[in-house]
């Protein structure tokens, strides 16, 4: 007898072995044809698994995330299908379900085209219109590596050929395809109905760069076909605002092959970037953080020290000078701890706070480079607090309550917070651990926060909080961090005297609320679609004449603005001001103020908002109030 405990509580029994499909058809027909797999004690399985002893058991649907991951890793199978089925030379290689969609790795003489991939995502639909049964079986691993051998599909016989003599591998098969795989998957192939081809990129074989390059084809797959096409859509709409494309039409960067994984700023560009490090800069200022500036070159002894040499060395850029070893610092943290050591502090000087725009280099992967997102040198909003342990939690509350303020005043309203716990190898006595754990949960708690806790997922010297922006589009960003570090200030003799006149360790906590500079003005880019509010727009107002007879007019405008702060554009080109109005629009000025005879007879402006709105004829001075208005609420 089985018997089989469902999510309600409810009992089944069976006088015999059952598979999950017998179950679910035991319970309803619908649920029996809906069914993609089931959850056998915390387990998804195949809908074909033997259930053999008493279990608890939950069907698994499109409308479950599990579900959903089935399909797409299903998809994957789909499309190794029809590319063997079109291009029977082609070796296939690993195929995981990523975020979104799924990916394949191929090996052929060829490039794949789009049309390669147009007539591929054709053949998978019409293989999953033969609905065909997706069949498991288990073979010992020598007989599975003879056999793909045969097949002369060398990369799955590698792979196998890794696992370990004398355990059996699974494979799965639909139709006239079978592939290595621990699955689990769809019953069958119909169930696979709402995919799409995305794109072909490059991969090495096992991420290694001395081994051949494959083709990965990538492809996004969704239980419903409105899923799928709001996917497309997001995808639409994010393409329209990738910060590299905007970057270019907006004139603000360029990256060269000259300098890969740096970045080139233009005038616009660094008019922007000056737009956030002079806000950053007066938060240090009106928050109690005192701004230091590091060496950029520091010998190597000092990341041995801190344990960076022996951990990150690979993504160290090095150099060497009167024979000694010297790094590009990848990070600040090491610097302001030799600041903190200079004199003798107290606990009267505590917190202290340092902060730093810090540029840093890391020698990233040059696959992994991605616009000014992810680069090998940026600069961040550092900064550090010296404190006993007593005061990280007002430390954190009142690190919380500022980084919400930015956050807000740079339009992004959604956040999410996570708690990384002590992990298992760690540094530290757990008294330590406790305090600064519930030190940021209280902290969390009484900002207002809903709060995530991700177990273990603390670094080895203390836990910590991330704080990640939701964009426009949903998309998630992890930019803040605070993080609680007992290591370095002992790894570098980091000491205070105490109010009992002994010496003590100070807790260190490394905070950032921006991140990485660059990247950060690439996730403003893409949230506002480039364009930039008021107080941050490259260019606030454009000045544009309808004849020559405007110009010396134009020109008092643009002087009484520049005047005033304001950045402006004087267009006095001989060009159709219908052409001039629309080449200003594309380039997302907030402002655009339009001077013809009535204008200048009256001693006023026509203006123009963002988004092609009329706000009609006013006064300078009203035009004026207006756009410090905006720029005052960051609007």
């Amino acid at each position: 007898m089985v018997q089989i405990t469902l999510p309600d509580g409810s009992l089944r029994e069976f006088a015999q072995p059952v598979t999950v499909a017998e179950v679910a058809a035991s319970i309803g027909a619908g649920l029996a044809k809906a069914a993609l797999g089931g959850k056998v004690d915390g387990q998804v399985v195949d809908t074909s698994y033997t259930i053999e002893r008493d279990a608890k058991l939950a069907i698994v649907t499109a409308k479950d995330a599990d579900g959903l991951e089935m399909i797409r890793h299903s998809t994957a199978h789909l499309l190794a299908y029809a590319v063997k089925d079109l291009f029977p030379e082609a070796q296939v290689t690993i195929g995981p379900v990523i975020e979104h969609g799924f990916f394949y790795d191929f090996s052929y003489k060829r490039p794949f085209t789009p049309e390669d991939l147009q007539a591929i995502e054709k053949r998978m639909a019409e293989l999953a219109a033969k609905d065909e049964p997706v069949v498991r079986r288990v073979l010992p691993r020598d007989e599975a590596v003879a056999y793909f051998k045969a097949m002369g599909e060398h990369y799955k016989a590698e792979i196998i050929g890794s696992i370990p003599a004398g355990e059996d591998v699974s494979l799965y098969r639909e139709g006239l395809f079978e592939d290595l795989c621990r699955g689990p998957h769809v019953p069958s192939t119909g169930r696979l109905k709402h995919f799409k081809l995305m794109k072909v990129a490059g991969a090495y074989w096992r991420g290694d760069h001395r081994n051949e390059m494959l083709q990965r084809i990538y492809g996004t797959a969704w239980a419903t076909k409105d899923e799928l096409q709001q996917h497309l859509t997001l995808l639409e709409e994010a393409e329209k605002r990738d910060h590299r494309k905007l970057g270019r039409e907006l004139d603000l960067f360029h990256i060269d092959d000259h300098a890969p994984g740096l970045v080139f700023w233009h005038p616009k560009g660094w008019t922007l970037w000056q737009g956030v490090e002079q806000y950053m800069r007066r938060v240090y200022q009106d928050n109690g953080y005192q701004e230091v500036k590091g060496p950029q070159v520091i010998d190597k002894t000092l990341w041995e020290k801190t344990g960076h040499w022996d951990k990150y060395r690979e993504n160290m850029f090095t150099t060497e000078s009167e024979k000694r070893e010297f790094a590009l610092k990848p990070m600040n943290c090491p610097g302001h701890i030799l600041i903190f050591k200079q004199g003798i502090k107290s606990y009267r000087d505590l917190p202290l706070r340092y902060g730093e725009f810090g540029q840093c280099h890391r020698n990233e992967p040059s696959g992994g480079l991605h616009g000014i997102m992810r680069v090998r040198g940026f600069t961040q909003d550092d900064g550090h607090i010296f404190c006993t342990e007593n005061q990280i939690q007002p430390e954190v509350l009142a690190f919380t309550t500022l980084l919400q303020k930015v956050y807000a005043d740079f339009g992004f309203q959604h956040i999410i917070y996570k708690v990384a716990t002590r992990p298992q190898q760690r540094i530290g006595s757990d008294e330590s651990w406790d305090k600064a754990e519930q030190a940021l949960m209280q902290s969390l708690r009484a900002s207002g926060c809903q709060f995530e806790i991700a177990e273990g997922d603390g670094a080895f010297y203390g836990p910590k909080i991330e704080y990640t922006l939701k964009d426009a589009l949903g998309r998630q960003w992890q930019c803040g961090t605070i993080q609680v570090d007992f290591s370095m200030p002992e790894r570098l003799d980091a000491e205070y005297v105490g109010e009992d006149g002994n010496r003590h360790r100070p807790v260190m906590l490394h905070r950032a609320i921006v991140g990485s500079l660059e990247r950060f003005i690439g996730i403003l880019i893409e949230q506002h679609a480039g364009a930039l509010p008021s107080w941050l727009a490259p260019v606030q107002v454009g000045v544009l004449n309808i004849t020559d007879a405007q110009a010396d007019y134009c020109r008092e405008i643009s002087k009484t603005l520049a005047d005033q702060g304001l950045r402006v554009d004087l267009d006095l080109r001989n060009e159709k001001i219908t052409y001039k109005i629309r080449e200003h629009s594309l380039r997302k000025l907030p402002y655009i103020l339009v001077v013809g005879d009535k204008e200048k007879a009256s001693g006023c402006v026509a203006v123009r908002a963002r988004g092609n709105k009329d706000l009609g004829v006013m006064s300078l001075q009203a035009f004026s109030a207006q756009i410090a208005a905006d720029i005052a609420n960051k609007s």
